[in-house]
């Protein structure tokens, strides 16, 4: 297969020579054959000549979830990989978030077989504890040699905490990535949104901050016991930010991601009671929201995920209390984040992180696997459902304004354009 991508602005802030320059890039048998300031396309070729085309390393995202198996009314690993690679993913990290549970190294086999096919690839997390129910470890040895990338009780805080330090001491003899989901049960209660004002104001129940931020202290406290490599995913509150950014100083092995509905919403917008305004973490406060915002810009928040969670309507067209929480996030995430960092910050973003998982990560050059992202940064419009290829579409930014339009990817030999 031969492509020709014609007047590309390469967006490559490691290779200053191209970065913001216009170039043809052609492609040979999944290769970066050549980067050229006029390429001519041989009789093979497919050239590819879009509106305002720039081009990144592919994105990746650290946190998502389909539903198969087990829900494949949400949606299907076909399909959700599809979507990914239509919203500009190459990489996708997989919550474990199926019937039956992701806890045993045929369940992580299962879910990369059933994905070798697509264009975008997937890496899955194995559970942290068996059934996810915060008891027993899990296989992590086996499922790491099966292909998991690192453990997680998707949404699901570990209550014990010997328990996260025997898995902390454990993983560190294969090096493995060990989550812990931020909030204190007995703190959040029966809380479904951020307490303060806006939750007083509406009538219902509160989560308060103190729920994430003492669950956060405490694996921070275990960790620099235990050593080993932790990650807090979807963080959402100032004090997390600092008690995050004070570990780093120490030299801890800690990494945390942020949804990026968080960086933009705050409950404010719970007022239509909305129940796709229901997450978790819940949508805090715009004090909060600046922290966050500033603790990407600071490099204390490592990175920031869709959190992509789709969801059957049956589960979100009911009364706010009893809707379950998530937002679908991947056909969103690139216009979303414009409408807070610039161009190039948000490329920044959407392409590190790799690393943290031990994927392996190509560049943009001569010579390398192709793994690109096409898109036109500057198309704006107002998000609808025309726009979501997710099978559900229980997302927050419906008939919103956002900026940036996503043509597809190249992995190697496979497209999406």
């Amino acid at each position: 297969m031969e492509i020709l991508l014609k007047s590309a602005k390469i967006i490559n802030e490691t290779n200053k020579a191209v970065h913001l320059k216009k170039r043809d890039i052609l492609i040979k048998n999944g290769t970066i054959e050549k980067i050229g300031t006029k390429i001519e396309a041989s009789s093979k070729a497919k050239v590819v000549s879009l509106e305002n085309l720039h081009v990144s390393l592919g994105w990746f995202d650290s946190g998502i979830c389909f539903g198969e198996p087990g829900y494949e009314e949400r949606e299907t690993l076909d399909n959700g990989l599809l979507t990914a690679a239509k919203s500009g993913f190459t990489d996708v990290v997989l919550n474990p978030n199926s019937v039956p549970n992701v806890d045993n190294s045929s369940a992580v086999t299962f879910l990369i077989n059933a994905s070798k096919n697509q264009v975008t690839n997937l890496h899955p997390l194995g559970s942290l504890t068996m059934k996810a129910e915060g008891k027993d470890l899990a296989e992590m040895f086996d499922m790491s040699n099966a292909g998991a990338v690192g453990f997680y009780d998707f949404k699901h805080p570990i209550s014990n905490a010997n328990l996260v330090k025997i898995a902390l001491q454990y993983a560190q003899n294969f090096n493995g990535l060990v989550y812990s989901f931020p909030l204190d049960t007995k703190i959040a209660g029966k809380g479904v949104v951020n307490e303060g004002v806006i939750s007083t104001k509406l009538g219902l129940k509160g989560i308060p901050a103190l729920a994430e931020e003492l669950q956060i202290a405490r694996d921070l406290f275990i960790l620099e016991y235990t050593g080993g490599k932790l990650h807090i995913p979807t963080i959402s509150t100032e004090k997390s930010v600092k008690l995050i950014a004070d570990a780093k100083k120490k030299g801890l092995n800690v990494s945390c991601s942020v949804a990026i509905h968080n960086l933009i919403f705050t409950d404010d917008v719970l007022e239509a009671f909305d129940t796709n305004n229901k997450v978790l973490p819940p949508l805090r406060t715009s004090k909060d929201v600046k922290a966050l915002i500033k603790g990407v810009k600071d490099g204390i928040i490592d990175f920031v995920t869709s959190d992509h969670i789709p969801m059957n309507i049956e589960n979100k067209r009911v009364e706010f209390d009893n809707a379950a929480y998530g937002t679908i996030g991947l056909e969103s995430a690139f216009g979303a984040l414009q409408s807070i960092f610039d161009m190039e910050t948000s490329i920044g973003l959407l392409t590190k992180g790799r690393e943290r998982y031990g994927i392996e990560s190509q560049e943009l050059k001569e010579g390398e696997k192709a793994n690109i992202t096409l898109f036109n940064p500057d198309y704006e419009y107002n998000f609808d459902t025309l726009d979501i290829s997710s099978t559900s579409k229980n997302s927050m930014f419906l008939n919103k304004g956002l900026k940036g339009k996503v043509y597809g990817v190249i992995l190697g030999n496979k497209k999406v354009l």
